[in-house]
């Protein structure tokens, strides 16, 4: 792979880096929301599939956040343009 700015997007979101990077937020931040959100259930035993779903979805979103931002940022040092940049 060439330069940071000839990536495409997923080319970039899924390098070993960003991915990497994504993992470790994804896991650190979703384990404090979990935590938050879900914690009381947790400890009561009380989990249904809807709320392993939940579980899912609140891990997944530091993941996604930290891929945009990552490729955002690549992209913006190889003077390519982010996702809807509004220069």
């Amino acid at each position: 792979m060439g330069a940071p700015g000839s990536a495409s997007f997923l080319g970039l979101a899924l390098s070993p880096r960003v991915v990497r990077r994504a993992l470790t937020y994804a896991l650190v931040v979703g384990a404090v929301l979990i935590a938050i959100n879900h914690g009381d259930a947790l400890l009561r035993g009380e989990v249904s599939a809807e709320r392993w779903w939940k579980m899912g979805l609140t891990v997944l979103v530091p993941y996604t956040v930290s891929t945009l931002s990552s490729v955002g940022a690549l992209r913006s040092v190889a003077g390519s343009p982010a996702p809807r940049d509004e220069r």
